[in-house]
């Protein structure tokens, strides 16, 4: 009896140094908190303009995870997929510019489509507000043991020799793959034979079995039979040697200088999307490509990580187009 009332003149003191505690918790948490209106305050949706299981499918949900615990919110990943990208594109160019609509569009939708289709629902200069590149996406050009040559030199004048006698194969009409295939017979001055497949793996496989004697192809698609011995890899498109393929040379040091084609893929947001939500954006993008995990996931999907940004997705978004457009313009390439 008498320890409980020596302790009863501290219980209000203990009440109040507890009453205390949780106030200052309270305050913290609400610190925490975004203010009322502070990007982001809602879930972020972003239009994929291609179908689930491709690469650029695959990094965005890759970097997805991080950027959903950076932003605080919730971001929803909605493929829509369709005319080269332009129907994804199209619902972007004409959401509200809030940050909350995003498009993952690639070098087709953004850049070289304006000169293959005659109609664009969008201007990818004007309609949107780039955020940030992605990644960039190397090119092999590839042929079958039996071609009569094993280094770019050689098979430029074995084409020269027997004009439109070699056919290449690419990954579909408009695309990448095909750009790369005109831009490499424009600047060789020799004629190949284009033949378009629907899709990288596709064309591999038809120049693995010798269907076609040469392909233009994507790093996972065509890597191990490369590193088997069969397929011939002639050169990389990309402006520097890969990583994956250090013994083959660029297409530009194998006797083509300046030829420079990369498939790639970026974020864009509407046109007159505030400035510090795309910074906002942008920085949480940088961060999550800069994830040494996700860097190593990518390259495995046969992607390079490309941090960058937003003016230096603008100012390679407008120089792709004008380079795109001679190409295709001097190819005679046009799509419905």
């Amino acid at each position: 009896m008498t320890t409980t009332m020596a302790h009863r003149p501290h219980a209000p003191r203990r009440q109040l140094l507890l009453l205390g505690t949780a106030c200052a918790l309270l305050a913290s948490t609400a610190l925490a908190q975004p203010a009322a209106g502070e990007f982001p305050d809602k879930p972020i949706r972003v239009v994929v303009t291609f179908p689930p299981g491709g690469s650029a499918d695959g990094v965005v949900r890759m970097l997805v995870p991080r950027m959903n615990e950076k932003l605080g919110q919730q971001v929803v990943v909605d493929n829509r997929p369709g005319a080269g990208g332009n129907v994804g594109l199209a619902l972007v160019a004409k959401a509200p510019a809030d940050g909350y609509t995003l498009g993952v569009g690639a070098a087709g939708a953004l850049s070289a489509n304006t000169s293959l289709y005659p109609q664009m629902p969008f201007d990818p200069l004007k309609d949107f507000k780039p955020v940030g590149m992605l990644a960039a996406i190397p090119f092999v050009i590839v042929g079958h043991p039996s071609v009569a040559a094993r280094t770019q030199r050689e098979l430029i004048a074995l084409a020269k020799e027997k004009p439109a006698s070699l056919s290449i194969g690419h990954g579909g009409n408009g695309t990448a793959m095909h750009l790369s295939a005109a831009l490499f017979s424009q600047m060789a001055g020799i004629k190949l034979v284009e033949v378009p497949y629907r899709g990288s793996g596709p064309a591999a496989l038809d120049a693995l079995a010798g269907q076609i004697p040469l392909a233009v192809v994507d790093l996972p698609s065509s890597l191990q039979q490369i590193k088997a011995g069969k397929l011939v890899a002639f050169a990389v498109t990309s402006p520097a040697r890969l990583p994956m393929l250090p013994e083959v040379p660029t297409v530009a040091e194998a006797g083509l200088p300046g030829y420079d084609s990369t498939g790639w893929f970026g974020v864009v947001a509407p046109a007159g999307t505030p400035a510090p939500v795309v910074a906002r954006l942008n920085a949480e993008i940088n961060a999550a490509l800069a994830d040494e995990q996700n860097k190593a996931s990518m390259r495995n999907l046969g992607v390079e990580p490309s941090p960058g940004t937003p003016e230096a997705f603008a100012a390679y978004i407008r120089t792709e187009t004008k380079k795109w457009a001679k190409v295709i313009q001097d190819a005679h390439i046009k799509l419905d």
